[in-house]
């Protein structure tokens, strides 16, 4: 869901993919991480248009940007993903 800072009204809902658990914002894009699905979703923050969906490790659930990558922690795989 999106929401308007100065009052919390909600201004959208956007589909992504299943069970998603977590999201990081580049700098342009919100990362999504679909726990069920493992995959993440990249949206524009703008109109919550999905820009792509990619696969990652198992059970994809949480993330960080570092200035220049995305990483993705694999909770079923125990593994990081670098996007």
């Amino acid at each position: 869901m999106k929401f308007r800072e100065s009052d919390g009204k909600k201004l959208g809902t956007f589909k992504v993919g299943n069970g998603p658990t977590g999201a990081t914002f580049d700098g342009v894009n919100i990362w999504v991480a679909n726990y069920g699905g493992n995959t993440v979703t990249k949206i524009r923050p703008a109109d919550g248009t999905v820009l792509g969906t990619f696969p990652v490790g198992a059970n994809p659930a949480g993330m960080a940007f570092d200035g220049a990558t995305v990483w993705v922690a694999n909770d079923g795989g125990r593994t990081v993903s670098k996007l």
